[in-house]
């Protein structure tokens, strides 16, 4: 069994990789590297700057979410969202602002996003989501989810059904997938297309018989009818 690498290993080994190439090149051509040794100097400083300073960031940003996140969980979604500048905590907009580039600063859009929704800001709310970079599998539904959400409370019902539809199919399951698929049919009769969403109900009466959101899409298929 192969050992899965931390994010630590694959840095770690991408350094490694960099420098090589980077005494490689040194080693072949000694002859054009500016100033003899102060150019391979340079490069390695810049390469060990480079890393030191990602992953100083990543860390920075780690932590200013913990403070971020106690606030959204209190339901203090504006702070959340601004810091306070009473505690001297920062908010979900400015570690996005700040630290996009990290994990961290990309998982507050999404934090932002869900607590723009919360205070009934659907634009802002929109924005922030639509910079959320939403992971593959299993994590990556709850934040398709509420994107098409917000899309449908912006009136944008077509490309909310069709967002619900991909948080329905990115995994196959009994729990989140006809909800989803149920949500993506009423998005769809909302943007007049009624065809479209007949083919999702099908899809859930066919597959999720004994569930109820089976009854749910024969009764709505009825009122189709």
């Amino acid at each position: 069994m192969s050992k899965q690498l931390s994010k630590e290993d694959l840095e770690e080994d991408l350094l490694v990789e960099y420098s090589s190439r980077i005494l490689h090149f040194y080693q072949e051509n000694k002859s054009t590297v500016i100033g003899g040794g102060s150019g391979l100097v340079i490069a390695l400083g810049l390469i060990f700057g480079y890393f030191f300073y990602s992953g100083q960031q990543s860390k920075t940003a780690e932590q200013l979410m913990v403070q971020a996140e106690t606030l959204y969980r209190a339901g203090s979604f504006e702070q959340a969202l601004y810091g306070d500048d009473a505690s001297f905590t920062v908010g979900f907009v400015q570690i996005a602002g700040n630290y996009g580039s990290t994990d961290a600063g990309n998982l507050a859009h999404y934090y932002a996003a869900s607590s723009y929704a919360e205070l009934r800001q659907y634009e802002e709310a929109l924005s922030e989501i639509e910079k959320y970079k939403a992971p593959k599998g299993i994590l990556g539904v709850a934040p398709r989810a509420l994107h098409a959400l917000i899309l449908s409370e912006v009136g944008l019902f077509e490309m909310a059904a069709k967002k619900y539809e991909e948080a329905a199919n990115l995994v196959d399951n009994e729990s989140t997938t006809p909800v989803y698929l149920l949500s993506a049919a009423r998005a769809y009769l909302e943007a007049g297309d009624p065809a479209k969403a007949e083919v999702l109900l099908d899809r859930i009466i066919a597959n999720f018989r004994n569930s109820q959101y089976a009854s749910s899409a024969q009764n709505i298929k009825g009122r189709i009818g």
